[in-house]
């Protein structure tokens, strides 16, 4: 039997995890927790719907720890311990940001001289105002709450911005928006970015927390809240995640150091080889290349039987492939304008047409690299066990280490590939200044307003003491993302340049899925009856995940997105086939939707329609026809108009 924590020795608290993601979707009252463990268990299919087939919201979920005057964590602090008083500020200031056209911090955007202009440029002064969605502090304490809603307005128009609850134990739930994107003017679509007169319901904002402890009042580590787009491939990671990113933040390394420090191969290695071979069942590329059976398959029990083995002595027989594998990963000095190296992902300047410039592509951080280099030189522990399990539950965890799960585990499943801008967050999140401690979001003081930086943001002024990578307010984080998040979510592809390859490099498939195993091919692959040459080519079919969106031009898929976003397919694990070297026990299928095709109508017969009488109302009308240029307007989710598309695709 435990001997009960000592909850005197608590002299303060910290909230965990220290930034939480929570995502949209579109089920009235489904949510679920997000991820709390660095591997969580796969949930059942259709885990992620409603019974009729809505897209749950997923919620964070925040804990207080107690720590004593050394640094170590004492006891989970919650409604059976201690009086815990929650409050989240959401607030999305999108529209009332700066465009997005590239990362401002990156050498290319100097020597172009990129700058970022306002959005909704036409509204000034005072007017801008309305452009902000601020749904306000919140509060919440005790024990299976419900209520707290963030309301906020957007050029007059009401916009729900999430809820917060409380569980059986008083930790705080936060729940985001219901993915509801509209423009209240009908203004058009013309961009993968940046859409004046548009907002959507995503946000951002600080969770505080005061904790009474058997009469005292403790010094609380305040959070932060994220509310992302949904994650259409809940158990795939990037190759590098936010949190690789965010701990190279705070502890860049060396990978060309003459002395390399020792490496663990199940922790440190292993999972960068993991996530490559994973991203088989979200890019046709990567299936082809490092999926089940493929040449480069990094989960094949004989590569990882030579591969986690460091032999030195009398000589290391393996030591030229490491070296070949590890070289293969870029290194943006040596070959950033290369789409060859590893991990064939795009990357911050990425343009079209694609220009030759150092970070048009993806690297891996630096802990990363150097974790590779220490495994190509041999410097690392044959600590591989491959039947190796992890927690089901934070429960199974050791108290000491509950923290820093939570906290990796939250950004372990947000990207940190091509911040164009990004899916979760984007570029602010590798400087330090926006930070109070490592990974923990600054907090700008309450009721203070916000700088203004003038008309545009430049390479230069981002920087600067009053500049916006410092400490942030509510909306701080999401307002550099697009504008609505549905237009870059179904804009950012693969393969831009069909004749090199037409599936890679690739952008987001770790949250973005390009090329899935559909349910029917799956189908076909268990079933046993079939011939055994049917079932494999079966296996080798990727179908286009973005393909099923309708529309005759790209503009018109992504307006498609704004209402059909809750239907695309999610990637879940099933059951595969056992005992055969040809195909996974496990597998990750997705069931893409059947939209047909979307009707269309010229703005002309729209309003010819509504001057008609005995018209519908806009509000009630269906489109008829297609427009003969293949460009017109699309109904919204409430029927109205989207307005006319134009412009160019965009990355």
């Amino acid at each position: 039997m435990s001997t009960p924590p000592d909850l005197s020795t608590i002299v303060r608290a910290a909230i965990h995890p220290a930034i939480g993601v929570a995502r949209v979707g579109n089920a009235p009252s489904a949510w679920f927790i997000g991820p709390e463990l660095v591997d969580p268990p796969a949930e059942a299919p259709g885990y992620y719907r409603d019974a009729t087939g809505a897209l749950k919201r997923q919620a964070a979920r925040f804990r207080v720890y107690g720590y004593d005057a050394q640094g170590r964590v004492v006891a989970e602090l919650n409604a059976g311990n201690a009086a815990i008083a929650w409050r989240v500020h959401l607030a999305n200031l999108k529209a009332a940001w700066y465009e997005f056209s590239q990362a401002l911090d990156i050498p290319e955007s100097a020597q172009q001289g990129r700058v970022s202009r306002r959005r909704n440029a036409t509204l000034q002064g005072a007017a801008r105002e309305a452009l902000a969605i601020d749904g306000g502090a919140v509060g919440i304490s005790g024990s299976n709450q419900a209520g707290g809603t963030f309301k906020g307005q957007f050029l007059g128009e009401p916009v729900y911005l999430g809820e917060l609850r409380t569980d059986e134990a008083g930790r705080l739930v936060v729940l985001g928006g219901v993915g509801r994107s509209d423009s209240p003017t009908n203004a058009p679509l013309p961009n993968f970015a940046n859409n004046d007169g548009w907002h959507d319901d995503t946000a951002d904002g600080p969770v505080t927390a005061s904790v009474v402890l058997q009469g005292r009042t403790l010094p609380v580590d305040p959070a932060w809240v994220v509310v992302a787009p949904p994650n259409y491939a809940p158990q795939l990671k990037s190759v590098r995640t936010l949190h690789d990113l965010v701990q190279d933040v705070f502890h860049p390394a060396d990978p060309n150091a003459s002395v390399l420090p020792v490496v663990s191969f199940q922790r440190d290695v292993l999972p960068i080889f993991r996530r490559m071979s994973a991203l088989q069942w979200s890019n046709q590329g990567f299936s082809d290349a490092f999926g089940h059976g493929a040449v480069m398959d990094f989960m094949d029990p004989d590569f990882l039987a030579w591969a986690s083995v460091p032999l030195r002595e009398p000589i290391d027989l393996y030591a030229e492939r490491r070296r070949q594998i590890a070289n293969a990963f870029r290194d943006v000095e040596r070959d950033g304008y290369s789409p060859t190296p590893l991990p064939w992902l795009y990357g911050d300047a990425i343009d079209l047409p694609v220009p030759p410039t150092p970070h048009v592509y993806t690297a891996l951080s630096s802990q990363q690299l150097q974790a590779l280099q220490a495994w190509a030189r041999g410097r690392f522990t044959g600590d591989w066990d491959p039947h190796a399990q992890g927690p089901a539950h934070l429960d199974d965890v050791p108290l000491a280490e509950q923290p820093a799960m939570l906290d990796r585990a939250a950004l372990d499943f947000c990207l940190a590939d091509a911040f164009h801008p990004g899916c979760e967050v984007t570029w602010p999140m590798r400087h330090a200044s926006i930070y109070s401690a490592p990974g923990r979001i600054a907090h700008a003081p309450a009721n203070t307003p916000q700088p203004d930086y003038g008309d545009q943001l430049t390479p230069q002024n981002i920087l600067g003491p009053d500049g916006p990578l410092n400490a942030q307010w509510p909306g701080g984080l999401t307002r550099w993302m697009a504008v609505p998040w549905q237009t870059d979510t179904a804009s950012c592809l693969s393969g831009y340049i069909p004749a090199y390859d037409p599936y890679l490099p690739t952008f987001w498939p770790a949250r973005v899925p390009n090329h899935v195993l559909d349910e029917p091919e799956y189908e076909a692959v268990v079933n046993t009856s079939l011939p055994r040459a049917e079932r494999l080519a079966a296996f080798k079919i990727r179908r286009s995940w973005p393909g099923v969106l309708p529309g005759a031009t790209h503009e018109e898929q992504c307006a498609a997105m704004v209402t059909l976003f809750p239907k695309m397919g999610i990637i879940e694990e099933r059951p595969g086939v056992v005992d055969d070297p040809d195909l996974p026990a496990r597998m990750q299928v997705a069931r893409l939707p059947d939209f047909g095709p979307l009707d269309l109508v010229t703005p002309e017969t729209a309003a010819a329609e509504d001057a008609a009488p005995g018209a519908a109302t806009p509000a009630t009308r269906a489109a008829a026809r297609r427009a003969p240029t293949g460009r017109g307007v699309a109904p919204s989710r409430d029927g109205t108009w989207l307005g006319r598309f134009r412009g160019p695709r965009q990355p």
